[in-house]
């Protein structure tokens, strides 16, 4: 059964030019004009990916995409934008999009990162053979992907389940950011460590008592991140 991409640009020629590439390519496509006819769509729908141009008229991609992560929140994502400031592609990741094209792109370009990304998504979604943690008063399942902090439940995406289950298993090891980025995220996910560092201050704040002074993961500058054990401990 092909997947689902739903494609949101507010481009009439780019909708049909790249849904006919992706169709050709094996994929469904479903193209919308703008954000609300998306999200009004996706109340009754499940694509299995959603391409999300930045510059749409009247909610643009960025709301758009703070949206889909309150209602959606492990629908994979990748953002499209002609704006070339890397502060734009960096807020797009810290709003959670999965990865993003910078237009104009070559459709083989484009195919290989919605590839990249749904493998990702579908390792993510897998049960995996690894071992319960638990360091202190901080507990990880990977079983059922469950965390919990001092006996609360920890809200966590997928991918931030991954990189604390990482840090965590290796305390009080330095990781390297590379090393996080290829394990994390993939050999094939070419963007800036950023993205790391992004999905980092998410982590602290929500398992550092004061994110501003972390003293579960620690920064070792230059090289990566460890986790200290007993950093929440009195």
């Amino acid at each position: 059964m092909p997947r689902t991409l739903l494609l949101v640009d507010d481009d009439a020629l780019l909708r049909r030019s790249l849904g006919f590439n992706l169709e050709r390519a094996g994929y469904k496509v479903q193209a919308m004009a703008t954000a609300e006819d998306a999200l009004a769509w996706l109340k009754t729908n499940q694509p299995d990916l959603v391409l999300l141009d930045i510059t749409l008229p009247e909610m643009d991609g960025l709301e758009a995409l703070r949206i889909l992560r309150r209602e959606w929140p492990t629908l994979p994502v990748i953002l499209l934008t002609a704006r070339r400031r890397e502060l734009d592609e960096i807020l797009g990741l810290e709003l959670g999009a999965d990865d993003y094209v910078t237009k104009p792109f070559d459709t083989d370009v484009l195919l290989a990162h919605i590839k990249a990304v749904l493998r990702r998504s579908e390792i993510a979604g897998q049960p995996v053979s690894r071992s319960p943690i638990t360091l202190y008063d901080l507990s990880l399942d990977p079983q059922t992907r469950q965390a919990t902090l001092k006996g609360t439940p920890l809200s966590l995406s997928p991918r931030e389940f991954d990189l604390l289950y990482l840090l965590v298993s290796r305390a009080p090891q330095v990781i390297k950011t590379e090393d996080l980025l290829n394990q994390i995220w993939g050999p094939e996910f070419e963007v800036q460590p950023q993205v790391v560092y992004v999905h980092i201050r998410w982590l602290r704040e929500k398992i550092e008592a004061d994110p501003e002074h972390p003293q579960r993961i620690l920064t070792v500058r230059g090289v990566g991140y460890r986790y200290e054990p007993q950093g929440g401990s009195p």
